[in-house]
């Protein structure tokens, strides 16, 4: 989830209370009129005394967002890679558990990530593990111990019955991990982040 702010926008000389939310990829507005705007439709953004003002092609949408106008505007400009939201860096020890894409792979190598095929139970790592089915998840609780004391992210997708976030959540608790985040992986996958309590870290 991103930041969410009560505020009020204004668009072609009218004004309209509500919530705006910067997601990662999309800002959304909720209230008295609804707006979606992508990132990727954005021409240019810029804070000026407490206002954020976006421009699209066909439009300028001004949210009166006060101190954190400027916050919003640098988010917007340089939006955050997705190996940055997952906490990659370089020589960040990464295992990889399942038929992830090759660009994936690629990317995670091209960044100095040192990458395996299997769970590194002796050393801090990232452990990635690919569910496209609920059966895949019925290890978790022997996978677990390997990232005791680190990160492990669950990547499953979306809108499949298959397997829901509630199955992933539940499948993860069930095998003592704790989830604390949540990352649009892919426009077809959506990653958890699960962690060991902080009295078993």
């Amino acid at each position: 989830m991103g930041s969410q702010l009560d505020c009020t926008l204004r668009r072609q000389g009218k004004s309209f209370s509500g919530t705006a939310l910067l997601e990662s990829t999309e800002i959304l507005f909720r209230g008295q009129h609804r707006c979606r705007i992508p990132f990727t439709a954005i021409t240019s953004v810029d804070a000026t005394a407490g206002d954020l003002h976006v421009h699209t092609k066909d439009a300028h949408v001004i949210f009166e967002l006060g101190p954190h106008a400027a916050k919003w505007r640098d988010k917007i400009a340089n939006p955050k890679s997705l190996l940055d939201k997952l906490g990659i860096k370089p020589a960040t020890t990464v295992s990889l558990i399942g038929d992830f894409p090759s660009s994936f792979l690629a990317s995670l190598q091209k960044y100095g990530a040192l990458v395996s095929r299997t769970p590194q139970p002796q050393s801090p790592s990232i452990t990635f593990l690919l569910a496209n089915d609920t059966k895949t998840l019925t290890g978790l609780r022997l996978l677990a111990p390997c990232v005791s004391g680190a990160v492990l992210w669950l990547v499953f997708p979306k809108g499949q019955k298959t397997i829901t976030e509630n199955d992933v959540r539940s499948a993860a608790r069930k095998a003592g991990l704790v989830d604390i985040k949540v990352v649009g992986f892919s426009s077809t996958h959506t990653a958890l982040k699960f962690v060991p309590p902080k009295s078993k870290a």
